[in-house]
C-alpha cells in the first residue's frame, strides 16, 4: 500500500498553513503574498502570509498549531511587524506568517487614498501588498471587499506629495542626503556613506514608482521591477544605479558624481511630467 507523499507544492502548503489559521473564531482572513503571488518565485523563496485577526491570535495558540509542521521555529518575532517563521519539516520550504489586524491595513489604505500622505521611502508599500495578495481564507469577505478598494487608479494627490516629500532630501535641502555623503566620504566613513546611499535609493525609488503611478512592491527587485513596469524612465537608470552601488563599496570621492548623475536624470524626467522643483537652498 502506497503512503502519499509530503507535497513540496509551495501554493499547497501555504493553503495547509491557512486552513489551520481558519480554524480560529479570530480569524478573519489568510493571505498569501510576496513572490508567490507576483511571479518572480524562485526555488527557495519564503512563503509569505498575512493573518488577519479582529482579536489577536496567542502566542500559546500558533505554537500549538505551527511546532508539529517546524523543523526549525521562531516565535513571537518582533522585529517589524508581529510574526512567526519556520521550516516545514515535510518538504523544507521556509514560511513567513505576519499578525494585522483588519483596523491597521485599512488605516493604511486610508491613509494613501484618502489622505494622500507620503512617507520618506516605500511610501505605497502596503497599498502594493494588498493588491497583490492572494486570500486563502476569507470568512466573511472582508478581504475581497478590501481588495476591492484597493483597485482604484492611482491619487494624482497622493503622486505629487510622493514627490514633494523625497525629492528635496536627495539632493537640494542643507541636510539632503547627497550633503551627507559629501560629509561622509569626507571623512572615510564607510557605514555611513552605505547608510545614506540606501536611504537616498529608497526616497529615488518611492518618487519613480510614484511618477509611474505604480504602488510600490517592497525593497527587492527594483532594478527590473522598473525596468519591467515603469514607462517613465531616467535614460540609464539602470547602469547609474549599479555605477553608485560599486562606488559606494569603495566610499571615495567618485560616489559624488554618480549621486549627481542619478539624482540629475530623475530631475529631467519630473520636469518633463510638469513638476516644478525649485531649488530650496542658495
Amino acid at each position: 500500500m502506497s503512503q502519499t507523499q509530503p507535497t513540496t507544492d509551495p501554493l499547497a502548503v501555504a493553503q495547509a498553513v491557512a486552513d489551520l489559521f481558519a480554524a480560529l473564531p479570530q480569524v478573519e482572513a489568510v493571505a498569501l503574498a510576496g513572490s508567490q503571488t507576483t511571479g518572480v518565485a524562485e526555488p527557495g523563496s519564503d512563503l509569505d502570509l498575512y493573518v488577519y485577526s479582529r482579536e489577536p491570535v496567542s502566542v500559546a495558540d500558533r505554537a500549538r498549531l505551527i511546532t508539529p509542521r517546524a523543523s526549525r521555529l521562531e516565535l513571537d518575532n518582533q522585529f517589524w511587524e508581529p510574526g512567526d517563521e519556520w521550516i516545514e519539516a515535510a518538504s523544507g520550504l521556509a514560511v513567513d506568517v505576519m499578525y494585522r489586524a483588519p483596523a491597521f491595513i485599512e488605516a493604511q489604505l486610508d491613509r494613501l487614498l484618502v489622505a494622500h500622505e507620503a512617507s520618506v521611502g516605500y511610501s505605497t508599500a502596503f497599498w502594493h501588498n494588498v493588491l497583490t495578495s492572494r486570500p486563502l481564507f476569507d470568512r466573511a469577505g472582508w478581504f475581497v471587499g478590501v481588495q476591492a478598494r484597493a483597485r482604484q487608479p492611482y491619487p494624482e494627490p497622493l503622486r505629487a506629495a510622493i514627490v514633494a516629500k523625497n525629492w528635496s532630501i536627495l539632493a537640494r535641502t542643507i541636510s539632503s542626503y547627497r550633503r551627507q555623503l559629501e560629509k561622509a566620504v569626507s571623512r572615510g566613513d564607510l557605514v555611513s556613506v552605505n547608510h545614506r546611499v540606501a536611504a537616498l535609493l529608497a526616497s529615488y525609488f518611492d518618487i519613480l514608482f510614484a511618477l509611474n503611478r505604480l504602488p510600490h512592491p517592497g525593497e527587492k527587485r527594483l532594478l527590473a521591477f522598473a525596468a519591467q513596469r515603469c514607462s517613465l524612465l531616467p535614460i540609464g537608470m539602470t547602469e547609474q544605479v549599479e555605477s553608485l552601488l560599486r562606488a559606494t563599496a569603495v566610499g571615495d570621492e567618485t560616489l559624488l558624481a554618480h549621486v549627481d548623475t542619478l539624482v540629475a536624470g530623475l530631475e529631467g524626467l519630473l520636469r518633463s511630467e510638469g513638476f516644478l522643483l525649485e531649488k530650496l537652498v542658495r
